[in-house]
Order: C-alpha cells, then sequence, then structure tokens
C-alpha cells in the first residue's frame, strides 16, 4: 500500500476537519496559450472524491475559457465537468471555482467581487457532488485541469481534492 501523502485540512485550533476526507493540493501558475492541460492528482485504486475545488490565487488573464477537470488514463479522457467548460475570465484572487454538480455540469464559479455565496439546491443535500474515481489497470490515471486561451498572462490557481480511499490502494498524490 502506498505511503499516504495527504492529510485533514485543520481549524484554527490545530482540530482535524474530517467532512472531506484525505486533502490534497497542487498549486499551479499558468504561462502557456491555446488548449492547455494541466495534470494536478495522481490517482492510485479506487477513491470517493468529496471535494474537488480551487482558489484564485493570482488574478487569471483576460481570456480563460473552457475550464473544466476530467480524468486521463493516457488512452482515455473522462470529464468530471462538462467537457464545454466555464469561462474564467479576469477572475480576480480569491475567486472561487467547484465541482458542485453531475459529470453533465459545468465548473461552478464564484466570483469574490461580485459578494457571492453558494449553497445546495433543494436536489442537493451538501455544496460538493462526490464522485467515485476508478485507476485503470496499469496504465498511469491523473485528474487534470483544462482550459483554453490565446494569451500568456494567466495568474494561478491553487486546487484541492478531497477524497477518502476505498480500496486498500486508493489515494491521490500531486503531480
Amino acid at each position: 500500500m502506498p505511503l499516504a501523502t495527504s492529510s485533514f485540512s485543520r481549524d484554527a485550533n490545530f482540530v482535524p476537519i474530517t467532512q472531506n476526507g484525505l486533502i490534497v493540493k497542487k498549486e499551479v501558475t499558468f504561462t502557456t496559450d491555446g488548449t492547455v492541460v494541466v495534470p494536478i492528482f495522481t490517482l492510485t485504486g479506487t477513491v470517493l472524491v468529496n471535494a474537488l475545488y480551487g482558489i484564485v490565487t493570482t488574478d487569471l488573464g483576460s481570456n480563460h475559457t473552457a475550464a473544466s477537470w476530467r480524468i486521463n488514463d493516457q488512452g482515455a479522457q473522462v470529464y468530471l465537468t462538462a467537457s464545454a467548460g466555464t469561462t474564467l475570465s479576469s477572475d480576480k484572487a480569491g475567486s472561487l471555482i467547484i465541482k458542485d454538480g453531475l459529470v453533465a455540469a459545468a465548473v461552478k464559479e464564484i466570483v469574490n467581487t461580485d459578494g457571492a455565496i453558494l449553497e445546495p439546491t433543494t436536489l442537493q443535500t451538501m455544496i460538493f457532488s462526490p464522485i467515485i474515481l476508478v485507476k485503470k489497470t496499469a496504465a498511469l490515471t491523473q485528474i487534470e485541469y483544462r482550459y483554453i486561451t490565446n494569451n500568456t498572462s494567466l495568474g494561478a490557481i491553487t486546487f484541492y481534492c478531497g477524497f477518502i480511499p476505498l480500496s486498500e490502494d486508493g489515494n491521490l498524490t500531486v503531480v
């Protein structure tokens, strides 16, 4: 069984926050144009993803479109959010992107300049939309962030994933 590289988040009193499971995080600075695919987490075994989100840490560029998450097993790409994606152009530091719906739903954007809130619909029981991921046998399987842009001044996002291992070898690690 691989050694876990994730941990529970902690509150201001250092008490573990366990509701989303183990947490892995990756900071990404965007510097490329075109259709960009950024591997963020590597999957082993089977996991229940309870939370998948990102916090903009440096303002995004003026053309950051079609943002989505997918898994890639080096043979097939399966989208975790709608493949058409969401436009995040010029989002300010502190803005949030989140997987809060079924696979057919786009990445949800909460722009901090709008004083916005996010709450479950009457059909949801929680904000995050859980999903089970299974690694493809004998293949590198990763969660990727994908977007399209025509500029290289694109800012940065810190991505977080809260998960619970379901199989003995279930784990997510930072790429």
